[in-house]
């Protein structure tokens, strides 16, 4: 990962143990040493993005050092509760006013494809993370109410996005919580995100890759022909190409106003026995601020979160964790009436977040060589697969259609 500045520069950002670096296969081993030589890409960063980035460049064939300051898949990835959205934080209705309707239709649609590529992509190369496809239902709230959810319904039709409203009367027959109403949307789903990186670095390191760690990076520079990155301990490493995939930490040369980092909270039951069927098929989210999620596991566990606060080291505390762990149990017992008891775990983590609610997909600014991928919000997992595959066209000289929809701004 990427230096970070004075006020969010330590190593214990994420507090709790997430339950997915418990699982098997949740990592993969790397190299200590940092004398790369020079390759065609360098991604920095091992998460999700840089995992789904250096498995489409090796697909293409392309020499790919992957670097990062932590341990593989320890940074913001195993915080994620991997519910693998094609909906977006910010609903198309209210999205199509701030930025218009061809680019906000434009992001839904990739959205919608990005899912269902991902599932698509684990299949091929057969990684084993309990990927499943899930419908999603989106909760009346207090930021959308029934009349609000009907236009969003209106909307997704419009473009070619299937949604079912459902009613107060649906809603409680069919999964027992009472709403005003809600949304049942299809092309969604879940997966150990944990064991979703590994495998994917896995593949890269099959096809050639190169996973390094731990290496800092400092400091970034474009040569005639290719980059140049400086290591916290001094090396240069050049490459033709760079691209950072570091979440919510970057370079002074990536920010932007668009973008800021805040905290979140999140819970993992022990299995249970007996849950409602819809509950182990199904992801939940609400309209709500803060908002409630949650879906299960193969195992029974609830897997839950929310609680967030737009501040970028609240999440440090201790105590805190376990008042908000309190508080998602709580809310999920009111809800489904499903009372999980103590948590098995519980962890919070900063992410990082955009005014519009999409992620930043492009070159970055001064730079012809060197591109990042960040600002994901809710949908991490979704927003990754865009960013691959944007960037991998990209470096091969192709311009793929969606780039000016996540670009710096």
């Amino acid at each position: 990962m990427p230096d970070l500045d004075a006020e969010t520069r330590k190593d214990d950002l994420r507090i709790g143990t997430p339950f997915w670096v418990r699982t098997p296969n949740s990592t993969v081993t790397a190299e200590r040493s940092p004398d790369t030589g020079h390759v065609d890409v360098i991604v920095v960063g091992a998460g999700i993005s840089g995992a789904l980035m250096a498995e489409a460049l090796t697909r293409a064939r392309r020499s790919v050092v992957i670097l990062d300051r932590r341990p593989p898949v320890r940074g913001s990835t195993p915080a994620s509760t991997a519910m693998i959205q094609h909906e977006i934080d910010v609903p198309l209705t209210e999205l199509q006013k701030q930025i218009g309707p061809k680019k906000a239709n434009a992001a839904w649609l990739r959205s919608v494809k990005a899912t269902n590529d991902l599932v698509d992509l684990v299949n091929e190369l057969r990684i084993d993370c309990s990927m499943e496809r899930k419908p999603a239902l989106y909760l009346a709230g207090n930021q959308m109410g029934k009349r609000a959810l009907q236009a969003e319904v209106a909307a997704r039709g419009k473009i070619g996005i299937a949604a079912e409203y459902l009613t107060r009367a649906a809603l409680i027959e069919g999964y027992g919580m009472d709403r005003q109403a809600a949304i049942l949307s299809q092309d969604s789903a879940s997966a150990n995100p944990a064991q979703l990186t590994a495998g994917l670095l896995a593949r890269a390191m099959d096809r050639g890759a190169r996973l390094i760690s731990p290496v800092e990076i400092t400091d970034m520079a474009e040569l005639p022909g290719g980059i140049a990155l400086a290591t916290r301990q001094g090396e240069v490493l050049t490459a033709d190409q760079a691209v950072f995939c570091t979440g919510y930490e970057h370079l002074r040369q990536m920010q932007t106003p668009s973008h800021h980092v805040t905290s979140t909270w999140a819970l993992a039951s022990r299995p249970i026995k007996n849950l409602p069927g819809w509950m182990r098929d199904t992801i939940v989210w609400e309209a709500a601020e803060p908002y409630l999620y949650f879906r299960t596991d193969a195992a029974g566990r609830i897997i839950a979160g929310g609680e967030d606060e737009d501040a970028a080291t609240t999440n440090s505390d201790p105590a805190k964790l376990a008042r908000k762990a309190r508080a998602i149990a709580g809310k999920l017992r009111d809800l489904t009436g499903v009372d999980i008891g103590r948590p098995a775990y519980s962890w919070s983590a900063p992410f990082s977040v955009t005014k519009d609610g999409l992620p930043i997909i492009d070159t970055v600014p001064e730079f012809t060589r060197i591109h990042t991928i960040m600002g994901f919000g809710g949908n991490g997992i979704t927003f990754s697969v865009i960013g691959a595959q944007i960037i991998a066209a990209r470096i091969a000289g192709r311009e793929d259609t969606d780039a000016p929809v996540f670009a710096f701004r």
